[in-house]
């Protein structure tokens, strides 16, 4: 890992994901390029007598965005470690996805602002649409990560042909960390299958790989969501990776709505990779 991403905006959940992107830059000496964008009104075209555009103020507003950035470079991260920063003019979603093309970052962390439950975390907002569209894998996190490991790392998955390449890039990360792989398939209802046909399935899509430190779970529950979640908690999992197709973001493994009494501490780490 050569490059980390990490979109800042100052805010709590942004101040997650410079920690978290700090420990990761430690462990693996990984570059990293914070981004703040500045996203200008609608329509502030003209800049003559009639604009309200201020040179001097945003000159002003520039020069805090610096000390700020130079802070958290001084403040959060290791000095051996390399930071690197940007300061660009565009929509979030779109600045990101263009500076990561520039930069071509092995990773991008973002933080969430997300209330309670999954898909208001993921899905809809900025952070759900880079999850979407990038190219690169998507580490999101909404918790402070000061005791944050990258140990015990949970793969979920329907272990079918086209996760193979999200499971490529997965292993690369889980491999630079020395981790634990869970590899879990998750039983529901509507799409039951036996336990020993889940491993035998399991057991075919590894025979491509050399996966060490592994083991393999076939996990019931009432969706796959609250069953990834409830099997995450169970062996206190430190990140869940998922694969996510680029035209429908995370819909083809989270199927309608979560259950609203998902609290905020259900959510662990989510690290996606692009299929």
């Amino acid at each position: 890992m050569k490059k980390i991403l990490v979109p800042i905006d100052f805010s709590k959940q942004s101040d997650y994901a410079t920690k978290l992107a700090a420990r990761i830059a430690n462990k693996t000496g990984a570059e990293v390029y914070l981004l703040h964008l500045v996203e200008l009104p609608s329509g502030l075209v003209d800049m003559g007598a009639g604009s309200n555009f201020s040179i001097p103020e945003s000159m002003m507003y520039l020069r805090m965005v610096k000390e700020k950035i130079l802070s958290i470079k001084d403040t959060v991260f290791d000095s051996n470690t390399t930071v690197k920063y940007s300061i660009r003019f565009q929509n979030p979603f779109e600045g990101i996805l263009n500076y990561s093309n520039k930069i071509e970052p092995d990773l991008i962390v973002m933080g969430s602002k997300g209330i309670s439950n999954f898909d208001e975390i993921l899905i809809g907002s900025n952070t759900e649409k880079v999850v979407r569209t990038s190219k690169v894998p998507v580490l999101v996190v909404k918790n402070n990560p000061d005791t944050f490991k990258i140990k015990e790392l949970v793969f979920a998955s329907n272990f079918k042909e086209e996760n193979k390449k999200s499971f490529i890039m997965f292993l690369d990360f889980a491999l630079k960390f020395n981790s634990n792989i869970h590899l879990l398939k998750i039983n529901t209802i509507s799409k039951f299958e036996t336990t020993s046909v889940s491993k035998e399935k399991i057991a075919d899509f590894l025979k491509d790989f050399d996966v060490p430190k592994y083991s393999i779970h076939i996990y019931n529950d009432a969706s796959i969501e609250k069953g990834i979640i409830n099997f995450a908690n169970e062996i206190n999992a430190d990140l869940t990776a998922l694969s996510t197709h680029g035209r429908s973001g995370l819909s083809h493994l989270f199927n309608g709505s979560i259950s609203k009494n998902l609290t905020k501490s259900s959510l662990r780490p989510v690290i996606t990779f692009k299929i």
